[in-house]
């Protein structure tokens, strides 16, 4: 490479790559000035290189004097080459990190490359990301070539280049999925107040209107439904509740464990503790599967949440004894039979061994009365029941 070339060489990688001409001049003299440091064989000797910045012609400086040797001009070249080369990848490094961390927060879109040990690496076309397993929704299934959509949760420089750090099971991904389809919130109208998310099962979501003749809830569900749709499609089937917010904490409290309707809310504000009592035909509706329902609705609100049936109410006031009114005073027959019916376990119920019982207790359902006030759909949820296990446990619940 001759001295016009090295110009030609600098002035296109400025106009193309947008890497100073300057700062190549200053990259090259350094390396320059330690390669003739090494074919001179003295530590001593203070070198220096120099580039001519009208002709590009290179001098090797020592105490004020050139040093000329056909050796330092071939080492000259070969430096100028690898140091134009490295500082080209690494600018263009230093770019796409900067491309990537403005846009971190955001979604973007690749094709999986490879797999490596549950990792998923995503071709994003100047560079490649990581989408790491513990960051991955359940319900993902992907094959190499297959289009990924994803929320860019990190961007790390490294030695290597930029790393690219994405998610589909963070809360914000679905968060951002709303932004992209709904209009109302991009403008700033429909405001998203709080999510609560478990990956591949279910999210709550809560919103709130700042124009009153603007619906906060069917602006996020759209005509026909179509705005939500295609973010469940994009979830692979997760369910998504969309609630409304409110600054009464009540009404919040309600609209959170809503499907199940509420009897009686009590808020500890002290402790920020919330007690929920439900009918007892809405109390397995309220805890939701796994006790899912409930645990969305207190990360939602922010605040330690309780349900309980008004069945567990009575019996937390009133002790194990069941409450008796003139009416039912008259009838102790009626009295025994409930005192029984408390006393029964599950593993009574003919179908229910140890194992389905430790289910069953986990997904909220510990009484025999629990049971009986369940729809099959309600007890197929349950892990490991099937229809007609669930159809048999509540037809011989109810006949205890």
């Amino acid at each position: 490479m001759n001295n016009t070339e090295l110009l030609g060489v600098l002035d296109n990688i400025e106009r193309e790559k947008g890497i100073a001409k300057e700062y190549l001049f200053k990259a090259i003299e350094s390396a320059m000035s330690s390669a003739a440091k090494k074919i001179l064989g003295n530590k001593e000797v203070e070198v220096t290189a120099v580039i001519d910045r009208e002709t590009g012609e290179i001098k090797i400086m020592s105490d004020g004097k050139e040093i000329r040797s056909a050796e330092l001009g071939r080492i000259s070249a070969q430096t100028a080459k690898q140091v134009i080369m490295q500082k080209i990848r690494e600018a263009e490094r230093d770019i796409i990190f900067d491309d990537y961390q403005k846009r971190m927060g955001s979604i973007t879109n690749g094709t999986v490359h490879r797999f490596e040990k549950g990792d998923i690496i995503i071709d994003l076309g100047k560079t490649e990301a990581v989408l790491p397993k513990s960051q991955q929704s359940p319900k993902d299934r992907y094959k190499q070539g297959d289009r990924v959509r994803a929320y860019i949760l990190e961007v790390n420089k490294t030695s290597h280049g930029p790393q690219i750090v994405l998610s589909r099971s963070d809360a914000a991904f679905v968060k951002k999925l709303f932004e992209i389809e709904v209009p109302e919130i991009a403008e700033g109208i429909v405001e998203i107040k709080a999510v609560a998310r478990e990956a591949g099962e279910r999210t709550k979501f809560a919103v709130w209107s700042k124009d009153d003749k603007v619906d906060a809830v069917g602006a996020c569900v759209g005509m026909r439904g179509q705005r939500v749709k295609d973010i469940v499609r994009e979830l692979q089937g997760e369910r998504v509740d969309i609630i409304r917010w409110s600054d009464d904490l009540r009404e919040y409290v309600k609209a959170a464990v809503s499907p199940a309707e509420t009897a009686e809310i009590k808020i500890d504000k002290e402790h920020k503790k919330i007690q929920v009592i439900v009918a007892d035909d809405q109390l397995s509706i309220g805890i939701g599967k796994h006790g899912q329902n409930i645990r969305l609705a207190s990360k939602l609100v922010g605040w330690e949440m309780d349900i309980r049936g008004k069945e567990e109410k009575i019996k937390a006031i009133f002790g194990d004894k069941p409450l008796k009114t003139d009416a039912a005073s008259k009838e102790g027959s009626a009295d025994k039979a409930g005192e029984e019916a408390a006393r029964v376990k599950l593993t009574d119920i003919d179908g229910v061994g140890p194992k389905v019982e430790r289910t069953l207790i986990a997904a909220g359902y510990d009484t025999v009365e629990k049971i009986k006030c369940l729809t099959v759909e309600d007890l197929i949820q349950v892990e490991g029941i099937g229809k007609k296990t669930a159809e048999k446990i509540i037809k011989q619940a109810k006949e205890i």
